[in-house]
């Protein structure tokens, strides 16, 4: 992760976001006092970020995505073709 100073990020505020968006790294904007330091993500990293922490704090999909792999990994899956929508107009 990359640092930056807040003034930097200040003066700058549009390519750091730019980046920030173009290569799905966070920002680490620095200030005096660390308590105020802040990370700037990108909206789509920050949503599969939430995505995952709702995963992980759902025990019940948890043991079924556990249960799941297991079948996978004891050969116990299938591989098939997706399934194509067909319109009905």
């Amino acid at each position: 992760m990359d640092a930056v100073s807040y003034s930097s990020f200040r003066k700058n505020l549009k390519s750091y976001m730019q980046k920030v968006n173009q290569d799905s790294e966070s920002l680490l904007v620095t200030v005096k006092d660390p308590e105020d330091t802040v990370v700037v993500m990108s909206k789509s990293d920050y949503d599969a970020m939430q995505e995952t922490m709702y995963l992980l704090s759902n025990p019940d999909l948890m043991a079924r995505i556990r249960r799941g792999d297991k079948q996978v990994q004891a050969g116990k899956a299938t591989v098939h073709d997706l399934l194509e929508d067909v319109d009905d107009d």
